[in-house]
């Protein structure tokens, strides 16, 4: 385990949008205090993912797309990851997604979490 990684593990897409913003806003804080960052996007969160798509995703009327949280988590320096089976899932093919997701396994999932001081999950 290091001291310095967090895991985020991002289950909530588009059907729930006031659930999208909140953990790119903490991947966000916590690359800016230092910790190296990293969120997994699995089931409907993998959506978020689908270029273009965030940018439609608005948590409050008026405020931030998703797609604005997930630029600024990016430009922090927090890694994205995509779960290979959640592609599946909902037929996306890697070159779907925006190019800074990795496609990683199930498996990365429990070796990121168990590397990681911090496992958040939303």
């Amino acid at each position: 385990m290091a001291d310095d990684k967090i895991l985020i593990i991002m289950t909530s897409g588009p059907d729930t949008p006031r659930r999208c913003a909140t953990p790119l806003f903490f991947a966000t804080l916590g690359a800016a205090m230092d910790y190296e960052v990293t969120m997994f996007f699995t089931i409907d969160g993998t959506l978020l993912l689908k270029k273009g798509l965030a940018d439609t995703i608005y948590p409050k009327e008026g405020g931030k797309s998703a797609g604005e949280f997930l630029r600024e988590a990016i430009e922090a320096g927090v890694k994205i990851t995509a779960c290979s089976a959640s592609l599946e899932l909902h037929d996306l093919k890697p070159e779907d997604l925006i190019p800074e997701a990795k496609i990683v396994g199930g498996a990365s999932m429990w070796q990121m979490a168990d590397e990681s001081k911090i496992v958040l999950t939303f």
